[in-house]
């Protein structure tokens, strides 16, 4: 692979078979190339589902890198050898319940031995039932069918408990972290043990984790308890994926190179989607609490309706198709959205405008955008004049028959609303009250009830007014009851070690990122999957195990599978962008940064993407900008802006489209963080930090009750009280003046 930055033969570096080019044709190349790359607007929408995860058989596939498959007939010759050494003449599915039992328990006593070597053996044999024995099968399913089969009776025999003492002994073995640290570079080698440890352990938790209507009652029952476990731990002090979190951040540390952190992170992720469940339990958890704190149910459910949302493309306008006819005679094509007319497009702009950039910054942001494109002047001059008077029918835009989303108002948008109009028209505020509508106008107190018609009122909004009410009141309210659920059992044991989770997995997110620039990161994460001898034959298990692979060629791997994404990667960014709108929702000094870092260009750049999911959440955050991108941006960006008000949800009184709201205002980040970072800090110490010597900690204030308390004296005391009491009570004059500085 050509390292970045460098040059390819034969492409227009110097002295390697083209001549120099002149600037003006480097930028007209580049551009060409660009816009070939990035394909046309007119793509198709993307068929991705957003879920908890992906098909059962591409998530077992996700396991493994093209590089382990030489492993498969590895793992199948250790259990093959045993086996018929066990088990004369018989085939695994042969074999009836018991008897399949009996030879798994022979199994696990074999991974008790001393040597290394034999319990490697026994792991893999292991390993090739939990993938499905897949050499007594013909067909993919079948191998799913067994594999499945398979990881519930490993289960019932207490395999997991014993690959957790196993993993727990690895991820101890200083021998090995020595190991890898002193080689210049780490291979699967270096992971071997790990990686089967890990790869049954994950094969387990993601077929058990799955319901089938036609599970057997018993199956049913090891689920439950199988969640119970990983949620609840029992023998130790800490959840499952806790350990896995430390694995995490002692590979970004440097300290373990060798740990496969692809494998790592995937348990890690089936882990917590099968403890603390997924959107159906979210969302069931959420009407159950809003039940219980006495606030109106949902109006919707949001994946429901984001499933159910069409992806944004713009129409096909004639410049479109006058551009593609002059593209088939050679000549340059562009792809520019006339916006609309603007007779102050030089007025000055706006102190917030996020287009002082660059002009590759400026290019890459608005040439060919996929949503929109804007024409300075004299271009927008030459294109018009390029087009015929009679111009081909223009396509018709079909709008939605009604907005998605049922529109919200907070309570403080309300207060908002209304102390406004009191200043208007009365002169004075009456502060939080929302009732009193005295003097106002008729048309005030019909805006009034209309938001109040669509108040919304979120969990959020009672937890916070509970929160602020212990803190005000900690000794009349008591001790907050705090149920024990696996979201808060992991809280509370990742709590204090939470910021070097979060920065080793930024390591891991950052270092796995394309880039064109060289990295010099200190955390090498393909060492899980770099063999020491490159694979003969490539694509998926179990597609691998039960048919013949192609040889591995350039022209296989190009060809690649026939999807147009990568469902993991797509799925990694929605879930990037849900996370940044829920770092800066209704926090401004955040909104800025965004403002500030100019992440606007590359967020439009997003929505060539024509996922419906993925361009909300990219709109949501566009939205939040919006007032302070400046009135050119704004107007140059129309399309965007329709999209916006299509497809997100609408605050009635939220000004974002014209910028004259009251949160436009000057901000202070630091002072903003520091409350929010205050507020973090005292909900934590109250409800975690417990304390003996507690401020409120209850004290005995009765005389004989403290007196009449037998205390236990150490032996040398009797020897020198009488010397202590002439040092510390009869030595001491007691200065009564004293006192009267306290009252």
């Amino acid at each position: 692979m050509e390292e970045a930055g460098g040059a390819v033969p034969g492409d227009g570096a110097p002295g390697k078979g083209r001549p120099l080019q002149s600037p003006a044709k480097g930028r007209e190349l580049f551009r060409s190339q660009r816009k070939e790359s990035e394909g046309s607007v007119d793509c198709p929408n993307v068929e991705f589902e957003y879920g908890d995860a992906d098909s059962h058989a591409a998530e077992l596939s996700e396991l493994y890198s093209y590089t382990e498959e030489p492993e498969f007939s590895i793992n199948r010759k250790c259990f093959e050898e045993d086996f018929q050494s066990q088990v004369l003449g018989k085939r695994w599915p042969e074999l009836d319940l018991a008897q399949q039992k009996a030879y798994v328990m022979r199994l696990l006593d074999r991974l008790e031995v001393v040597n290394r070597e034999k319990r490697l053996k026994a792991a893999r044999a292991i390993l090739y039932l939990a993938q499905g024995v897949f050499g007594e099968c013909d067909v993919d399913t079948e191998v799913l069918c067994w594999s499945r089969h398979n990881n519930f009776l490993l289960y019932q025999m207490g395999t997991f408990s014993a690959f957790l003492e196993l993993l727990n002994m690895e991820i101890a073995n200083s021998q090995a972290c020595s190991s890898a640290l002193r080689k210049p570079a780490i291979s699967l080698a270096d992971s071997t043990e790990l990686r089967v440890l890990l790869s049954v352990m994950y094969l387990m938790v993601e077929n058990i984790r799955g319901e089938v209507e036609t599970d057997p009652p018993e199956w049913k029952s090891s689920r439950e308890t199988f969640r119970a476990e990983l949620s609840f731990p029992v023998h130790c002090e800490e959840p499952f994926a806790l350990l896995l979190f430390t694995m995490v951040t002692k590979f970004c540390s440097g300290h373990a190179p060798h740990f496969p952190m692809k494998k790592v992170l995937l348990l890690l992720w089936k882990v917590l989607l099968f403890t603390l469940g997924g959107f159906e339990a979210l969302q069931a958890m959420k009407v159950k609490k809003r039940e219980e704190l006495g606030l109106p149910p949902l109006p919707e459910d949001s994946i429901q309706v984001m499933r159910r949302m069409r992806a944004a493309s713009p129409p096909t306008y004639s410049i479109e198709l006058l551009e593609q006819q002059s593209s088939k005679r050679g000549h340059r094509s562009r792809r520019p959205l006339v916006k609309q007319d603007s007779l102050d497009l030089y007025n000055e702009r706006d102190p917030f405008k996020n287009d002082e950039a660059t002009a590759d910054e400026e290019e890459n942001d608005d040439v060919d955008s996929g949503i929109e494109g804007e024409l300075d002047l004299v271009e927008r001059d030459a294109v018009f004049q390029a087009v015929p008077a009679q111009r081909p029918p223009i396509e018709q835009v079909s709008f939605p028959k009604g907005l998605p989303w049922a529109p919200k108002v907070r309570q403080k948008d309300i207060e908002h609303f209304l102390e406004a109009s009191r200043n208007k028209f009365i002169g004075f505020t009456l502060g939080h009250d929302t009732d009193t509508l005295v003097g106002l106008p008729r048309p005030i107190h019909e805006s009034v009830k209309t938001l109040k018609q669509h108040k919304y009122v979120s969990i959020l909004d009672v937890q916070i007014k509970n929160e602020e009410e212990l803190e005000k009141c900690p000794m009349s309210l008591g001790e907050e009851e705090v149920q024990e659920t696996p979201c808060e059992m992991l809280y509370r044991a990742m709590l204090y070690n939470l910021p070097q989770y979060m920065i080793a997995l930024l390591k891991i997110l950052l270092a796995a990122a394309p880039t064109s620039k060289a990295k010099t990161d200190s955390i090498n994460i393909l060492a899980d999957v770099l063999p020491e001898e490159m694979p003969i034959s490539v694509l998926d298990y179990p597609h691998c195990t039960v048919n013949e692979l192609p040889e591995l060629t350039a022209e296989s791997l190009e060809a690649g599978d026939n999807n147009q994404f990568c469902w993991r990667n797509l799925f990694s960014c929605i879930n990037l962008l849900r996370v940044l709108n829920k770092l800066t929702k209704w926090k401004h000094s955040r909104t800025m940064m965004l403002v500030v870092f100019k992440s606007a260009p590359i967020l439009k750049r997003a929505l060539k993407v024509k996922q419906a999911m993925m361009q909300l959440y990219v709109l949501k955050l566009l939205k939040i900008q919006t007032k302070y991108l400046g009135r050119q941006w704004r107007k140059s960006n129309m399309k965007t802006m329709s999209a916006i008000y299509q497809k997100v949800r609408h605050r009635m009184n939220d000004d974002w489209a014209y910028g004259n709201d009251i949160d436009a205002r000057p901000w202070d980040f630091q002072a903003e963080e520091c409350t929010l970072r205050a507020n973090i800090e005292a909900f934590n110490s109250r409800r975690y930090d417990k304390s003996q010597d507690s401020e409120f900690a209850p004290v005995d204030n009765c005389l004989q009750s403290v007196l009449g308390q037998r205390l236990e004296l150490p032996e040398d005391f009797h020897y020198s009280y009488e010397l202590w009491l002439e040092r510390e009570v009869f030595s001491q004059p007691i200065r009564w003046e004293d006192l009267l500085h306290y009252q």
